[in-house]
């Protein structure tokens, strides 16, 4: 599986990706990949020629935000997520209402905004038998 590059701006080595595209092209890789994966995988099914440096650094970063799990394999680290894609926007909602000071306002604005169906969706979730803890 080749993950494609979407068009930038143009560098020496092609096209430039965006800020946080890399990261996304590199979780989404390892969410269908099955198992472990070292980053020498990761690099021969990247698109766009990436120094094994580049894709070492991507991975670290992803492991140290606690997006990946790395386990030794020989003298390389096998990386693998922790989470699906859901969890992670979980995760980033979650990290952008934790750097606000009105909650509150934030939390009130989003809901007014969700569809009838969103809106309905979380009131079924928060009115859930589930514990308050594995909410939030």
């Amino acid at each position: 599986m080749t993950v494609r590059q979407n068009p930038g701006k143009p560098s020496a080595r092609g096209v430039r990706r965006g800020p946080g595209e890399l990261e996304s092209e590199v979780l989404a890789l390892l969410w269908v990949a099955r198992g472990a994966k070292t980053a020498a995988w990761v690099q021969s099914e990247l698109a766009g020629n990436l120094a094994y440096t580049t894709v070492v650094t991507i991975l670290s970063r992803l492991h140290d935000k606690g997006l990946l799990a790395r386990a030794r394999v020989g003298r390389a680290y096998a990386y693998t997520p922790v989470t699906d894609e859901a969890g992670v926007v979980a995760r980033r909602m979650r990290e952008l209402l934790d750097h606000e000071a009105d909650r509150q306002a934030v939390l009130a604005s989003f809901v007014s905004e969700l569809s009838a169906a969103d809106e309905s969706t979380l009131r079924a979730l928060l009115s859930s038998d589930a514990p308050a803890e594995s909410r939030g």
